[in-house]
């Protein structure tokens, strides 16, 4: 009973210690100067700073293993009440034509990249798939398929917040002098950029057309989301077929994934009324708790393992974001 009670103790306080990493994330964001790399960088970086200090901390493992691998499949069934199939839909073929060819370029370029410069494969795999689709959540969704160490997902997914954030903020300081309109410039930052965040970011400062321009370009590339896990999934079925007969399971996350975005798109205020407040609200828990898996993640980074390891990968996601923005801004 006492060992039971014990176990019961330290389940629930290892999720809350992830919890209290992701608020102090979020707090973050109140700094001036911390305020633009948000609160899943700030979290990461706070729960692997306090693994080199302090140690993992053992006695919470299983909290934290929860936190790091059930939260970060709620987060991503959440996140398709974000997408909203229906502006997809009434778009057509030219927007995830345009998309898709996105995708392609920042997984190719990245890998050739990463091979010319010996980079980890695991890490480059990651940050190619995050900078093409979007950003942490799709470094999130493909971690489970890809069978990756839990220690690269959350440094991939780290680096990848933080260098959109830095892209983000660059093409906010460069679009006084780019000869394009709200609506183009809306469309190059929807295309290019890493993240839903990022895009808002970029995108706010042209306005509600070129916002909404940029939010329309990233909402393509989420929706392609599900087709590219699928692909990776017939991808590492045949790899294990060629080594030994194990059956791929289906992530089934996935699944939700796509029903809530048909709940959001097809239910949400044509058959049920739902405020903008509410949405709000669930956007927030959304964000809450895949900052609180990110930690959790996070954790199980130890720096003296990775260090050597990230610098090159870095190095390649950083020249295939710039080559991103330079080709997206030619094709919008």
């Amino acid at each position: 009973m006492i060992s039971c009670y014990k176990s019961h103790q330290s389940f629930l306080l290892g999720i809350l210690f992830t919890c209290s990493l992701a608020g102090i994330g979020f707090l973050f964001t109140f700094i001036p100067l911390f305020s633009q790399i948000g609160p899943l960088t700030a979290a990461i970086t706070l729960a692997v700073l306090y693994r080199h200090f302090f140690g993992f901390p053992a006695k919470l493992r299983e909290g934290i293993q929860f936190s790091a691998k059930k939260l970060l499949k709620t987060a991503i069934v959440l996140f398709g009440l974000q997408l909203n199939i229906n502006v997809i839909l009434s778009e057509g073929l030219t927007l995830l034509l345009r998309d898709s060819i996105v995708i392609v370029f920042s997984i190719g370029v990245m890998m050739i990249f990463a091979k010319s410069l010996k980079a980890d494969h695991s890490l480059s795999l990651l940050l190619g798939i995050g900078t093409g689709v979007c950003g942490a959540s799709a470094i999130a969704a493909v971690s489970p398929i890809l069978k990756v160490k839990e220690e690269d997902t959350a440094l991939s997914a780290g680096i990848i917040s933080l260098i959109g954030t830095v892209f983000a903020i660059s093409y906010v300081v460069l679009r006084p002098f780019l000869p394009v309109d709200a609506e183009n410039y809306g469309m190059w930052a929807g295309l290019s950029l890493h993240e839903v965040a990022h895009v808002v970011l970029a995108g706010e400062p042209s306005g509600q057309e070129g916002l909404g321009m940029a939010l329309l370009g990233k909402l393509g590339r989420v929706f392609l989301l599900v087709p590219v896990c699928l692909i990776l999934m017939a991808a590492m079925k045949r790899k294990q077929q060629t080594k030994a007969k194990h059956a791929i399971p289906f992530p089934w996350f996935l699944g939700g994934f796509l029903l809530m975005s048909m709940v959001g798109s097809f239910l949400f205020n044509s058959y049920i009324p739902v405020s903008y407040e509410v949405l709000d609200s669930i956007s927030f828990l959304t964000s809450y708790v895949l900052t609180m898996a990110m930690a959790g993640l996070g954790l199980n980074v130890s720096l003296r393992d990775v260090r050597n390891r990230a610098l090159k990968p870095i190095a390649a996601v950083v020249i295939t974001s710039l080559l991103l923005s330079i080709f997206t801004f030619f094709i919008v």
